[in-house]
């Protein structure tokens, strides 16, 4: 009886810390039994999951922060491309541009705002804004990467 409470008392706890952690964020397929026809958890769908979870609980504990607004965050790229190689979050979970709406707007204008403040601040010439479609994304999660020198 009292390992079934002790059970129980697990569950509810998981259920009330994953309801924080996933509170707000986009919802991403979960793994299904036998043949789940495409629609299975991926490792990117996952990795964005944790990045929703990181950028809304604790923005300003994100590895290789440089820059942090009230609607985006900046990070330097972990393996850069280019001499200067930043990403940037919108601070509300979009899986990618076709998942846009009108009360993303914000977050959106605000990364290039933030886009547009790095540019000028470090004097990055020759850039380039990259952002990629669900096929091609490692993180589920809209972001935009920018490269220069």
């Amino acid at each position: 009886m009292k390992r079934l409470f002790l059970l129980a008392v697990a569950f509810v706890i998981g259920v009330v810390v994953g309801g924080v952690l996933l509170h707000g964020s986009q919802p991403r397929s979960f793994a299904a039994i036998g043949n789940c026809g495409g629609q299975c958890l991926k490792t990117s769908d996952l990795a964005g999951l944790f990045v929703s979870a990181g950028i809304r609980l604790a923005p300003g504990s994100l590895p290789k922060l440089v820059r942090e607004t009230d609607r985006c965050v900046a990070i330097a790229h972990p393996s850069p491309q280019a001499k200067k190689h930043y990403v940037l979050f919108p601070k509300r979970d979009v899986k990618n541009i076709a998942d846009i709406a009108a009360e993303d707007g914000p977050y959106v204008l605000g990364c290039f705002d933030l886009l547009r403040t790095l540019v000028q601040d470090y004097k990055i010439t020759g850039y380039q804004v990259v952002t990629n479609g669900p096929d091609r994304q490692l993180i589920t999660y809209l972001h935009w990467h920018l490269m220069g020198s």
